[in-house]
């Protein structure tokens, strides 16, 4: 060989080893939540909150169990009752160079209570919240309308925008990544809606450098799909997933699979809204004039109608556990007390023909098809379960951007919503799905179904100003068992949190079921 062509072969090695470093610097995520937008204060929902991680700080951090953790204050304490100060690292500083201020933290709690279009506020976590005024640019000072031991926990979920960006931007101009200057660990590249979210390492990062230079965050709502592109190497870590791929993904010598156990609740929330409901009808089609879900007996019918037994082991082939309240077991609030339900159709029947149905009624469950995992398939074998205690059931799957419009509505006979427990705590649930529905309170945002239950929203007043743990968790398990014996919600299971990576990659959970780039480590 000539010393040309030695020349020639070492330069393509280095090439190739070069373009090897770039892309073991590099990681694509296939995710399953659908991104709403890029602002990180529009809407409460897994996948944005999950994209908003990459880009924006929130004033305290939250883990798993309620732990806090500094975040853009370092340190925090109450001065009374009602008056809390928080002291600002003003050594972060936004991308652009501007050193963060206690300002952008009242401007962004000001902002998140009503950010136009948004279907689902982060106003709950601010409800406590009388005012927030700037003392100097490293003090804020919060003053409560109750004594709130859980404000640190409730505005850990609230992310910090900057004023001097955030005043003069819509939402339109953080999904084009011109509003998008944050404190997070990684900096905007670019945002297809329904497809992706690309962005690379902020080297300016104030808290540990980020592992990966560059990061493709793509949405695949499909299962398989998703498994297809890990197999494929067109992602290298995928979320929630798929139940029939879990097992395969396991035996693959390419592929790592990771499980945790979860806090995320797959409910059905029947409407409570008196008189007339389109989805709901006699055996003939016609409209009932009355809606049979505000009767107990009714709901206790349908939620005995549920073998959940069978839908845990044939439908989510046991990656999933039974649920009978909104938080699993061995976590703050779960009451111990309360039994798993029973699958009881003779009982049900009994019931229905006791409230006025014998023959049963015909009901419409409504059920995105693009935002939980099985969903669809839960919800056909529920109505398969409801048919055969007399209410024919029919499934209406549509599309998250249809549905959380309409939900939030209170327009459908029965939601479907699958409630994260973020906190790690019951009082998170307790405030979104369960208070009765008053967005100027910041209640019930999630409350799909308008239930209302006046002793439930004493139990969360009083949880609110209880700064004794082991009376507030009291006071939690009550409450736990006043909705179900009132039938509140119907839970179905809780799901585990699964991903799976390519050989040499770690993932371990970071809050909830978050999906982020922070979670992802290399193993060798």
């Amino acid at each position: 060989m000539t010393s040309h062509s030695l020349r020639t072969a070492a330069i393509a090695a280095a090439a190739l080893i070069a373009a090897a470093g770039a892309a073991a610097q590099n990681l694509a995520i296939g995710f399953a939540d659908p991104v709403s937008s890029v602002d990180p204060q529009l809407n409460n929902h897994a996948g944005d909150r999950s994209l908003a991680l990459h880009f924006w700080d929130s004033l305290v951090t939250s883990r798993d169990g309620g732990k806090l953790d500094p975040g853009l204050a370092s340190s925090w304490k109450s001065l009374d009752d009602k008056t809390w100060e928080f002291k600002i690292n003003t050594a972060i500083k936004w991308q652009d160079g501007t050193p963060v201020s206690a300002d952008d933290i009242v401007f962004s709690f000001q902002r998140a209570r009503s950010v136009p279009g948004s279907v689902a506020s982060y106003s709950g976590a601010l409800r406590s919240v009388e005012s927030a005024t700037a003392k100097d640019p490293g003090t804020l000072i919060v003053k409560t309308s109750t004594p709130n031991p859980m404000l640190p926990l409730e505005i850990a979920s609230i992310y910090v925008v900057s004023k001097h960006v955030g005043e003069k931007a819509r939402t339109e101009d953080y999904n084009s990544g011109k509003a998008v200057v944050g404190t997070g660990p990684y900096k905007f590249i670019s945002y297809t809606p329904g497809d992706r979210t690309v962005f690379e390492r902020n080297p300016t990062y104030w808290g540990p450098k980020p592992q990966w230079e560059k990061v493709t965050y793509r949405f695949i709502n499909n299962g398989a799909a998703r498994t297809a592109a890990l197999l494929a190497g067109d992602v290298d870590v995928i979320d929630k997933v798929a139940v029939t791929d879990v097992e395969k993904l396991r035996k693959d010598p390419k592929v790592s699979v990771y499980t945790y156990p979860g806090l995320r609740v797959l409910l059905l929330q029947p409407t409570l809204r008196e008189g007339p409901n389109e989805f709901i009808t006699d055996n003939a089609g016609k409209v009932l004039d009355k809606n049979p879900l505000t009767d107990l007996r009714v709901r206790q019918a349908l939620s005995l109608g549920i073998n959940r037994k069978a839908i845990v082991d044939r439908v989510l082939q046991g990656t999933v556990t039974e649920a009978n309240q909104w938080m699993p077991k061995n976590s703050f609030g779960y009451n111990p007390e309360v039994k798993d339900i029973p699958y009881n159709a003779e009982q049900a029947k009994k019931l229905l023909a006791e409230a006025g149905y014998p023959q049963g009624f015909q009901i419409s469950i409504h059920v995105p098809g693009d935002r939980y995992p099985q969903a669809p398939e839960t919800v056909q074998a529920v109505a398969q379960f409801w048919s055969r205690i007399g209410v024919k059931t029919k499934v209406e799957v549509v599309p998250w951007s249809v549905y959380s419009g309409r939900a939030s509505k209170n327009e459908y006979a029965v939601s479907v919503i699958a409630w994260g427990n973020g906190t790690g705590e019951a009082g998170y649930g307790l405030l979104q799905t369960l208070a009765s529905y008053d967005p100027k309170r910041g209640r019930g945002i999630n409350n799909w179904g308008r239930y209302s239950n006046e002793n439930v929203d004493k139990a969360l007043d009083a949880a609110t100003v209880e700064f004794d743990a082991r009376r507030r968790e009291a006071i939690f398990r009550h409450a736990a068992k006043l909705v179900t014996d009132d039938v509140g919600h119907i839970p179905l299971f809780h799901y585990q949190n699964i991903w799976a990576a390519k050989k040499g990659l770690k993932v371990v959970p970071l809050l909830s079921d978050r999906t982020t780039a922070m979670q992802v480590t290399r193993t060798n």
